[in-house]
């Protein structure tokens, strides 16, 4: 009776951290489900940006508006998730984090034509941005994926501005992706998805440059961007 009163004990012990585990998951769970679909909102805003370009502006505060209450729902996950636990817990967040690095670094452009920061993406989300084995924080993974995703964004822009006669936005797109695919090959990249999501950018470049190239021929570029052009088709 005396070893089966303390396997008793010992079981319960067990279906107690279960249940506590299960009661933590859950609380993570809807805590991203509502974060997640914050960044659907912000997504469905931004799509202005492929047809209206005068409505960029409010689009981007209204975005703006959106991130304060993802920054919100980031606290209740910095308070959910215990210390030293953050890499247990982080694929309940990693995709809508990497989602949320695009649209915040995508919103940034709009607004001033550089790239946001490590820093700066982490401070809109309300967490750190030093790796750290204590409290939550932006992994660095998650925002260069999340670059890499606003290209492909960018490049699409590329294409839907020369539709509505903006000539000018893809040569900006064009340097800009450039400058920033330069950038990651700066990187050993050997991490499976990151690499894999980095050879796609490729594509987007080569959709980017055949936009301006084209516009070059056409002679809708202003003589700087007909030499760019000339300068891409050499290389």
């Amino acid at each position: 009776m005396s070893d089966n009163r303390v396997i008793t004990s010992i079981f319960e012990e067990f279906q107690k951290n279960l249940d506590q585990e299960q009661e933590l998951r859950e609380t993570i769970r809807s805590t991203c489900k509502e974060i997640d679909q914050l960044s659907r909102e912000v997504l469905t805003v931004l799509q202005v940006i492929h047809n209206n370009e005068p409505a960029i502006p409010q689009a981007c505060q209204k975005a703006r508006d959106i991130f304060e209450k993802v920054r919100d729902g980031y606290s209740k996950l910095k308070e959910a998730v215990p210390d030293h636990e953050y890499y247990k817990y982080q694929d309940h967040w990693r995709f809508m984090t990497q989602r949320l690095c695009f649209l915040i670094s995508l919103t940034i452009w709009l607004e001033k034509g550089i790239l946001v920061t490590h820093e700066t993406v982490a401070e809109v989300l309300g967490v750190s941005a030093v790796e750290q084995r204590l409290g939550f924080h932006l992994d660095i993974e998650d925002y260069l994926v999340g670059l890499l995703q606003m290209c492909s964004e960018v490049s699409r822009l590329a294409v839907n501005s020369v539709t509505r006669g903006d000539y000018s936005t893809p040569q900006q797109i064009s340097k800009f992706v450039m400058e920033l695919n330069a950038g990651f090959r700066l990187l050993n990249l050997k991490n499976d998805h990151l690499r894999k999501r980095f050879d796609a950018l490729k594509y987007d470049v080569k959709k980017i440059e055949e936009v301006v190239y084209d516009l070059s021929i056409r002679g809708l570029l202003p003589a700087s961007g007909n030499a760019d052009a000339a300068s891409m088709s050499t290389e």
